[in-house]
Formats: structure tokens, C-alpha cells, sequence
């Protein structure tokens, strides 16, 4: 389908038709015990509710250790219909034993009975969990249930609460992030917007069940909350969300690091009024569009918001000869300590990324390679280095790329016809000075 078009609008979860949300500090971290967060009182609890049951969909992190918060959703989603999403920062609920387990239950009990009315009655299942924040502490239960029955009684349809949810569950996150469109579907006006929260800890590689596939290589938590007032059945929502997740999420590092508690989770309520959607439906391309673009600003986002970063750089993986080859050359590239802390200083030091394309699992040869640098989406590329030997491009040239905030690395094997690509950023003294925490001084450590 061509000339597919959509407008941005304002309000993130709250833009499509009946939702709400609303963001409150709760104290998660309690500050008054020493645990707290120099960020202060900052909202760290979000709610997020439909008004009609909604169709849901999800990907999770596929880390061996994941979340309590995780295998909750990863199972409730499965139901394939939810009704709202409950979310903490400040605690991970990660690594927290049966627990654990028991809390991320009882948030979700706390929601259920705190949105159930006399007329309507929410059940437990219908309600999704997620946590972020430092790992192996209790949550704070009272606390917890104190933010959502206050949250529950702050819900609202506005920017502003959508503003106040995407705080709440911001952790080493300088900014929040937040997305809305608006799109037609055949007579109908749809929107879909999202929230989404990460800075450290982020090389997700998520599935639908948590599960990891084969050949899947492992790499703060990212989390992403999208809704939207079309109508899609849970099979078809799923896909579109797989599709997307692959494209975006799965394509971004900052450090190297897969989170316990990765979790993108898509409710879709049906309240713009169009014929459910399937994988056959005209308009289904519409709306992957819609969701595909959402994505992909949100985790560049993520990128851009990267603890220290100072660079913004795509690699471009060109002529590997199968696609996990183009994968994993890509990411060996992306998330070499010597080849980050060059892009930190602005050297278009080919010599290491030539290296870390050699310890990759890819088939190569070196007098085949080339590497060069651009611009961001420019074709106008500088190449450093062509068929394995090094070119007559002055470096003061390929310094000005690489002095530039973004810039976009390109590299050939010249192997076969695979490709990939990865939104990386460079490691800089000031995500070591973040991390490395103080241990006199728990409340400095990460998690």
C-alpha cells in the first residue's frame, strides 16, 4: 500500500480513545531510609487503563534471570485481553524468589480492586506488571498499594497524566520519552501512542513468551507501553507488535547489557470504531506503519538518552553472508569496549572495528572488507578502508564525520547479500562515573 501518511498529535497513552493514566510518587525507593534517589521525589508508579477490555500483546526479555514482574505478564498476556498496565520504578522486583512472585501478583490484585466498581469488575489477570529499578530489594508493598489506590483516583484522558506516567517510570533517564499518531483506517480515525523508559542496561533481544529462540545471542532495563483505539484480534496484535519489535527495540545498545526486566506490551481497545484488523485486512499495513514509526522513535530515543552518551552512531552492516552473520557482526562492532570509547573521542579508528568484526562469529575475509563513515541517511560516504587496505582519505576528512553527535558507520563484507543494522552510542567516562557507584554509600549503587 502506498503513500501511507500520519500526523503526530500530543498525549502518548492517553491520545487514542479510552484511555487514561496517571503518575504518583509512593516513595518505591524510600527516601527516608537512606534508599532514596537524587532525583528526589519523583513520580515512580504509572498506571495505565482502558475503559473496555482490550486486546493485548507483549515481548519480554529472554535473559535466564528475568523479573517477577515478567513471568507475570508473560503468562497473563497469553489470555490475549487486559485492561491495564501497572508500572514502578525504583525497584526491579527482579531476583526476589517466590516473593517476588507474590508481589508482582499482589499489584496486580491492588489494581484490579482499586478500578473494579459495584457495575464493573476487574479481575487480577486483566491487570500487567512491570517494575524497573535495583535488583534483589522487596518492594516496598505498602507503598506500592498506597501509589496505586492514589493513581487510581488521579486517572485522566490528558497530556498531562500521560506526561505523569512516562516520569513515573523513568529511572537513570535524563528526559521522558513519549510518542502520539493519528491515522485513517478506511472512514476512521485511529491513533496509537506510546511511552517507553531506558538509558543503561539496554541490548534487548525480546520474544513473545520470554522464551530465547536459537542462534539468539545475549547482550537500565528498557520498558514500553503503546495503546491504541483500533481494533485488532490478540493473533493479529502480536504480529504486528513481533514485526515491530524486531525493527526497533531488538536493534539498539547502549552498553551491551540485556535487561532481567525488558517488556513492551500493546493494548489495543478497538474504540476508533473500524472492522478488526487481520494480517489480510487493506488497512492492516496502516496500521504496522503507525506502529512500526512509533517504535523506532521511541528506541532511538532510548539511544539518544544513553547513560554518557555523546554519540549517536548506525551501523550499517552490508554483503554478509547469512543474516545472523549480518547480526552478529553488527553487534560485535556495536558493542566493543575499544571501539565505543573511539566514537567517545571521535577516531574513525577502523583498526578496532576491523578486529571486532574478526572475533565475531561471521564469515569474512579481511582483504574483502571495506568500513566508511557518513552522515546520518547521507550516501556520500567516506571510506577509510577498502577491500582490507587502508585509503588516500584524509583523516582530518573522517574526523569531521566522526566528531559530529550522530553519524553512521557502514561496512561491507562483500560475502553475500545479508544485511543488518544497529542504533549504537559510544561509552564515555561519564557512564563509568554513573555505574560504578559508591560502596559506602549503597544508595549510589545501581542495579
Amino acid at each position: 500500500m502506498k503513500n501511507i501518511s500520519f500526523k503526530s498529535v500530543e498525549g502518548s497513552v492517553t491520545a487514542p480513545q479510552g484511555f487514561q493514566a496517571a503518575g504518583v510518587f509512593c516513595d518505591i525507593k524510600r527516601l527516608g531510609t537512606g534508599k532514596g534517589s537524587d532525583k528526589g521525589q519523583k513520580r515512580d508508579l504509572a498506571l495505565i487503563v482502558s475503559d473496555a477490555p482490550a486486546a493485548v500483546a507483549g515481548a519480554f526479555t529472554t535473559n535466564q534471570v528475568c523479573a517477577a514482574p515478567v513471568k507475570w505478564c508473560a503468562a497473563q498476556v497469553k489470555r490475549g485481553r487486559a485492561r491495564a498496565v501497572v508500572v514502578n520504578s525504583g525497584n526491579a522486583n527482579a531476583c526476589t524468589g517466590r516473593q517476588g512472585l507474590r508481589d508482582a501478583e499482589a499489584m496486580a490484585e491492588y489494581t484490579a480492586a482499586a478500578l473494579s466498581s459495584s457495575a464493573h469488575k476487574i479481575a487480577a489477570g486483566d491487570v500487567l506488571v512491570a517494575s524497573t529499578g535495583r535488583i534483589g530489594v522487596a518492594l516496598p508493598m505498602a507503598n506500592v498499594k498506597k501509589g496505586i489506590l492514589q493513581a487510581a483516583g488521579l486517572l485522566q484522558a490528558s497530556p498531562d497524566n500521560a506526561h505523569h506516567a512516562a516520569e513515573a517510570i523513568m529511572t537513570s533517564d535524563t528526559r521522558s520519552k513519549e510518542i502520539a499518531v493519528e491515522f485513517q483506517l478506511g472512514d476512521k480515525i485511529a491513533r496509537l501512542g506510546g511511552i517507553c523508559k531506558g538509558a543503561g542496561m539496554i541490548q534487548p533481544g525480546m520474544s513473545p513468551t520470554g522464551q530465547r529462540p536459537a542462534l539468539r545471542s545475549l547482550h537500565a532495563t528498557m520498558l514500553c507501553f503503546l495503546t491504541t483505539d483500533a481494533a485488532l484480534d490478540p493473533k493479529t496484535l502480536q504480529a504486528a507488535l513481533n514485526e515491530s519489535v524486531a525493527k526497533s527495540f531488538n536493534r539498539i545498545t547502549v552498553d551491551g547489557d540485556m535487561s532481567t526486566n525488558d517488556t513492551v506490551l500493546l493494548l489495543a481497545n478497538g474504540r476508533a470504531g473500524n472492522g478488526a484488523l487481520t494480517s489480510r485486512s487493506r488497512q492492516f499495513a496502516v496500521f504496522q506503519s503507525a506502529l512500526d514509526y512509533a517504535t523506532l522513535q521511541l528506541a532511538k530515543k532510548i539511544v539518544l538518552d544513553g547513560e554518557g552518551v555523546s554519540r549517536f552512531v548506525t551501523v550499517r552492516l552490508h554483503g554478509a553472508k547469512t543474516p545472523s552473520d549480518a547480526d552478529a557482526a553488527a553487534r560485535a562492532v556495536a558493542n566493543s569496549a575499544l571501539v565505543k570509547t573511539s566514537w567517545c573521542g571521535g577516531d574513525p579508528n577502523w583498526g578496532r572495528i576491523l578486529c571486532a568484526l574478526g572475533y565475531s562469529s561471521a564469515a569474512l575475509v579481511e582483504a574483502k572488507t571495506d568500513i566508511g563513515y557518513s552522515l546520518p541517511g547521507s550516501q556520500d560516504i567516506l571510506y577509510s578502508l577498502k577491500w582490507g587496505r587502508p585509503t588516500d582519505i584524509p583523516f582530518k576528512a573522517l574526523c569531521r564525520i566522526t566528531a559530529a553527535p550522530e553519524f553512521d558507520l557502514h561496512i561491507h563484507l562483500h560475502q553475500g547479500n545479508a544485511r543488518a543494522w544497529i542504533y549504537a552510542a559510544d561509552l564515555t567516562e561519564a557512564y563509568v562515573d554513573f555505574n560504578k557507584g559508591d560502596v559506602n554509600d549503597p544508595s549510589s549503587l545501581g542495579g
